[in-house]
């Protein structure tokens, strides 16, 4: 499609050119003029008639979704008008470079700003405990992949030329485990992951780290973190100070680090979870009985944004009363929904969606005005971070609707991806199997630890008997099979999948064969098992980690493959050892399989599929280090 932008520019040409292509347009003085209007209305609107093509926008950012909705529109119709009211003024992602160990490559967070132009998303968050570089300190971020000065700043003039403004988010208290292990922290350590409030080197270290997050980056906003300090203290605090509440803890340090954010230009923002543990007696963010008196809050300083994150509730009537209660802290506080891409390899698109409609309707009646689509690394990321494309369409069509349509949802992720909203919905059916509610709310990963447990352990094997996994998974591996064919550049977020249920339509109930054949005698059953089941199951696995590390090195730096390399490698030998040991019982060189022996019970308990947050727990039931 050929077009030439005329009228008001300033700004938009250096993004125009970049996104062209991927808006599906040529920039040629030969195409449809488009007369471009820079008006002080918020609104979007874009127009078609018989005098020719419009746009009229306030911010760039609104001018490239606006482009996008016109070349969109142009495919089918010759005439029409649009108009859009931007319900949010900031929306956009966040991506945990740190928890899981995956440093995203400037190139695919690049790719990432595109969709998000073309979407309408006007803010990024890289959340990066330790991945930027720190001069002071070479041992922050060391062997983990953290950014340079040069990277950051890239990123963040290319955001800068589509509307996108880059915030650094980092931590000044606490989840900082992969710093604080270091002996050159030991000083200002209160316990493996939180600093010592009140030391004077605390300070000084988290000076360093403000200074080095903003320098390159436009933006003078920034995100201190301040969640999960879970024994706020109780470590070295406590053996210096005495034992104090932590409301008074967390009030000293956020006054502390306020002084040093003030002094140097910034404006902040934080989680707010601490004060609502504090407040409750079971250390709960969202304890309905949670107290948080007048006098903690007078404490709190008044130039700091509290941000309300949940992506565990369902309905509106919650998040309703949590945003009400953010207020008494004295403003509107910032909501931080979630894309569930954290429990393994599957996003939870059941869990996405319906906690996301909840919160941002409500969002929208209670006059909150930014919104954050958080994306957690947790353990690994395992999941593909493309998986997500879907999820961050979703929080752009609530930010520019007072009212979702999903039918809009589906056209516009078709055109701001050439992807299907389908079939990304159905990447949630790899932990939907049998025995999973629809929507999987409770946000189980059973494909997780069916791929990671031992199939001469069997942890989880007394919750799967009984359930239709092969056929699920075999039905599940042809489907995405298919969708690896029909969703442009981003099919290889199912070819992952394909791989994933290849595997797990013989290994899920590997181990309860296993186990029936070896306390019924059925030796022939063993034959057949070690002869052709697990060496089949074996490559199948490669062909999965194979792919893995192909498209890990792709969108990721290569720091952080290191732990998915132990967990395939023990795998292997897992099932190596099961070869070795069911061969050499039906050799008769021994005469026993103990491990088969154990009675095998129900994963804590419980009854059915359950939820197994962290890989330590899959594999063994021992400790996997110290």
């Amino acid at each position: 499609m050929k077009l030439w932008f005329a009228g008001d520019l300033d700004g938009l040409a250096e993004g125009l050119e970049e996104l062209a292509t991927e808006a599906g347009i040529e920039l040629t003085s030969e195409g449809r003029v488009v007369e471009v209007i820079r008006h002080a209305d918020s609104r979007i609107i874009v127009q078609a008639d018989r005098n020719g093509l419009r746009i009229y926008f306030n911010r760039k950012i609104h001018f490239f979704r606006a482009l996008g909705l016109l070349v969109e529109a142009l495919r089918s119709e010759s005439i029409f008008h649009i108009e859009e009211e931007p319900q949010f003024e900031m929306n956009g992602p966040m991506f945990d470079v740190s928890q899981g160990g995956a440093v995203i490559r400037s190139e695919s967070v690049k790719d990432f700003l595109r969709r998000m132009a073309l979407m309408g998303l006007d803010m990024i968050m890289l959340y990066t405990e330790d991945s930027f570089d720190l001069k002071e300190q070479p041992y922050f971020g060391y062997m983990r992949g953290r950014y340079t000065q040069d990277e950051i700043k890239e990123m963040d003039d290319y955001a800068y030329q589509f509307g996108i403004e880059m915030i650094p988010c980092i931590q000044t208290l606490s989840h900082l485990a992969d710093v604080l292990k270091w002996n050159a922290f030991a000083d200002i350590r209160d316990d493996h992951e939180t600093l010592l409030v009140g030391h004077e080197g605390t300070y000084e270290f988290i000076e360093q780290m403000l200074l080095a997050a903003s320098d390159s980056v436009r933006s003078k906003r920034i995100h201190i973190g301040m969640d999960e300090a879970w024994k706020l203290g109780l470590g070295e605090y406590l053996v210096q100070n005495g034992l104090h509440s932590k409301f008074d803890i967390m009030n000293v340090h956020l006054n502390k680090v306020m002084e040093i954010v003030e002094r140097l230009g910034l404006v902040p923002m934080m989680w707010s979870d601490m004060y609502f543990r504090a407040g409750s007696v079971k250390g709960d963010y969202y304890d309905k009985d949670c107290i948080i008196s007048d006098e903690v809050i007078e404490g709190m300083p008044d130039n700091v944004q509290f941000v309300y994150w949940d992506y565990y509730h369902y309905d509106e009537d919650f998040y309703t009363e949590w945003i009400r209660r953010h207020k008494r802290f004295g403003s509107t506080p910032i909501f931080a929904g979630g894309i569930w891409n954290w429990k393994g390899y599957v996003l939870n698109y059941g869990a996405t969606f319906d906690s996301t409609h909840a919160a941002l309707n409500v969002c929208k009646r209670e006059g909150v005005t930014e919104v954050i689509a958080t994306l957690w690394g947790d353990d690994g990321t395992e999941c593909d971070w493309f998986s997500a494309l879907l999820g961050l369409q979703l929080f752009a069509e609530h930010g520019y609707a007072k009212d979702f349509d999903e039918a809009k949802l589906s056209r516009r992720f078709y055109y701001c991806t050439g992807a299907r909203m389908e079939d990304f919905m159905a990447i949630k059916n790899v932990d939907e199997p049998p025995g999973i509610k629809l929507g999987n709310h409770e946000t189980y990963n059973p494909s997780r630890y069916m791929l990671w447990q031992n199939v001469m352990m069997g942890l989880f094997d007394e919750n799967l008997r009984g359930l239709d996994m092969a056929g699920h998974y075999t039905s599940l591996q042809e489907q995405m099979a298919l969708y690896a064919t029909r969703n442009g550049k981003y099919g290889f977020v199912f070819e992952v999948l394909e791989r994933l249920c290849s595997v797990l339509a013989l290994k899920a109930d590997a181990g309860i064969r296993i186990t029936d054949a070896y306390l019924s005698g059925n030796k022939q059953e063993l034959e057949v098992i070690v002869r052709e089941l697990l060496p089949e199951i074996r490559a199948r696995v490669e062909r999965l980690r194979s792919y893995h590390l192909e498209r890990w090195h792709v969108v990721n730096k290569a720091f952080g493959w290191d732990i998915i390399d132990l967990r395939y490698g023990g795998l292997f030998m897992s099932l190596n050892t099961a070869i070795a040991r069911i061969s050499a019982y039906l050799a008769g060189t021994v005469d026993r399989l103990e491990e088969l022996e154990e009675k095998r019970l129900l994963h804590q308990g419980q009854e059915g599929l359950v939820d197994c947050y962290l890989y330590k727990h899959m594999p063994t039931p021992s400790r996997i280090s110290q």
